[in-house]
């Protein structure tokens, strides 16, 4: 049986920032999408509410990354405090 260490991943696949931003932009896009397009008027709460979640979703890793950096007991754990 191998007790070894897990390797840690290489930060470019741990960093939340891309995706959460592509995520955004993506909701964004489609938002205006279906603004300007009256067909698609029944898609707007959809769009909204995905960017709110999204904002929502920012907001509590903001919170943790900001208790992470303070040294917070009940901060999650691996987030690039620097």
């Amino acid at each position: 049986m191998d007790t070894g260490r897990v390797p840690e991943l290489p930060r470019r696949l741990v960093d939340p920032r891309p995706v959460v931003l592509a995520g955004f932009l993506a909701w964004l896009v489609a938002t205006v999408l279906v603004w300007v397009n009256p067909a698609w008027s029944d898609a707007r709460p959809v769009c909204v509410m995905g960017l709110v979640v999204g904002a929502l979703g920012v907001a509590i890793w903001l919170g943790q990354l900001r208790s992470a950096r303070r040294g917070d007991k009940g901060a999650q754990v691996g987030l690039d405090a620097d």
